[in-house]
């Protein structure tokens, strides 16, 4: 997936705009919470699935800055800290055709953050719901690859580091860069 992604941004310098009818680059964010056993995820309004929060650039061409302002709308969530600059996950994936819209591809760059589980969720007009779900429970929300794959990786991603088992991330540098 990492590849498709660079070979599709060096043929296209007008990846990030969704006007480009053939694809278009998005951000989006794997919030898990302080204590690294749940993950926030959206039900997504128009693909009736659910999902990590993100979406379209939007003038935008730095995908942490996408990701993070997609999860702060999606959520309303105020306070969202990313726990590495890196990229966390990659993802191609269909978008089906919807009005005058053809059939496209989402080229997704994941981004690690964090958030207090204990702050207050608006859901915005874009999901039909918010949810924290425990990230060892994550296949019984979601069948799709892409995000049972980051539950994995998630879930060796993090280590306990005392008796109050608050996990942290083992190596910022283990998430990917272009």
């Amino acid at each position: 997936m990492l590849e498709r992604l660079r070979r599709f941004v060096r043929e296209n310098p007008d990846c990030f705009s969704p006007e480009l009818q053939t694809g278009h680059i998005t951000g989006a964010a794997w919030i898990v919470d302080l204590t690294r056993r749940h993950v926030l995820l959206t039900h997504h309004l128009k693909l009736d699935k659910w999902l990590q929060l993100g979406g379209h650039a939007e003038g935008e061409v730095d995908p942490l800055a996408i990701a993070l302002r997609e999860a702060r709308e999606e959520s309303g969530l105020t306070f969202i800290r990313p726990l590495s600059d890196n990229i966390f996950d990659v993802d191609v994936h269909p978008i089906p055709a919807r009005g005058n819209q053809p059939e496209h591809f989402h080229y997704d760059i994941r981004y690690l953050m964090e958030a207090d589980r204990e702050l207050p969720l608006r859901i915005s007009s874009e999901s039909k719901a918010l949810s924290w779900v425990k990230i060892d429970e994550i296949h019984l929300w979601s069948r799709e690859e892409s995000i049972v794959r980051m539950a994995s990786k998630c879930l060796g991603f993090f280590v306990a580091t005392d008796g109050a088992k608050i996990y942290r991330l083992k190596n910022p540098k283990d998430c990917w860069s272009l």
